[in-house]
């Protein structure tokens, strides 16, 4: 069996407009990459970072914390060291903490001849988030492990469902060089919400997993619409409303907050489209001083994968 593993770690889109701390996909052309050691002396150690400044001790990095969750219910007769090559900033909104709490029990899990499930997996890397959001929720955990769409049914006991992915729907998202903390985008949002903006929201929770199963991309663009939490977040990303705009002028299906923010992400039919989506979107960021960066990514149906 192999001692070292070498995975890439995909950045994620949670709440997908609607579905606030419950849906989320998975993105393919962004992610970190992680080495993962077995080792004789036991324990968890973190002995690389690259790409930004992040702690080493293992208590305080995400991907630590939930290796540790890991370690001390399996309790290996071996020990393991991480490396960790961060490509997603932190504080972008595309899940950049959950790629590295799920990077390395994924990689432990591979190491170990998989002795968990992927909502085992799940489980553990709710440990590692919980330390960078305040709260333990698996909508980016989720679709990095699984891969494609996934729904998150129940936190505890945690059950996930895996939603089909339409063969041509394609992301578009901008990243604005801007932080802005998950703790801190929670904090603004209202304790109560009118019935009526609750029942509107159900509805396109509802519709839109019933069009990724039916491949409705009307459907899709009906139901990316966000009446509860957007109108309070948007007010943290600069020009959100012309982006948007723009994106939909454009020929996106929808656009909406990527998690927490500052990213934004818009669905669209054909990769065509999501480029043109990326131009004009570009055009709207370009007039200002804010630095960004744009991708346009498929599906990652696969999530978690060993390089």
């Amino acid at each position: 069996m192999s001692k070292e593993i070498k995975i890439f770690s995909p950045a994620t889109v949670a709440n997908v407009a609607c579905g606030f701390d419950v849906l989320g996909f998975c993105l393919d052309t962004i992610g970190d990459e992680m080495v993962i050691r077995k080792t004789e002396e036991k324990g968890i150690k973190i002995t690389k970072i690259e790409g930004y400044d992040l702690p080493f001790d293992a208590e305080q990095n995400v991907a630590g914390v939930s290796a540790l969750a890991m370690y001390n219910d399996l309790q290996p007769d071996c020990g393991f060291e991480i490396e960790i090559y961060k490509k997603i900033k932190p504080g972008s909104g595309i899940g950049s903490s959950s790629a590295s709490a799920a990077g390395s029990v994924f990689g432990m899990n591979a190491l170990l001849g998989y002795p968990l499930n992927k909502t085992e997996l799940t489980n553990f890397a709710m440990k590692g988030e919980a330390l960078a959001s305040k709260c333990e929720h698996a909508d980016n955990l989720a679709p990095a492990i699984f891969g494609g769409f996934t729904l998150v049914k129940s936190a505890c006991p945690l059950q996930i469902l895996e939603l089909p992915t339409p063969t041509d729907l394609f992301a578009t998202l901008i990243h604005p060089q801007i932080e802005i903390k998950t703790s801190e985008s929670r904090a603004i949002l209202p304790k109560e919400i009118p019935l009526s903006n609750a029942i509107a929201q159900w509805a396109n929770v509802g519709s839109l997993v019933h069009a990724l199963h039916t491949s409705d991309y009307d459907l899709i663009k009906d139901s990316l619409i966000d009446v509860v939490i957007e109108p309070y977040r948007k007010q943290l990303i600069p020009h959100f409303d012309d982006v948007k705009s723009a994106a939909l002028k454009a020929g996106a299906l929808g656009c909406a907050i990527s998690g927490s923010g500052p990213s934004i992400f818009m669905l669209s039919k054909s990769e065509v489209i999501a480029k043109e989506v990326e131009k004009a979107i570009r055009k709207v960021y370009a007039t200002t001083d804010i630095k960004f960066e744009t991708y346009v990514s498929k599906i990652n149906v696969e999530g978690i994968r060993v390089i």
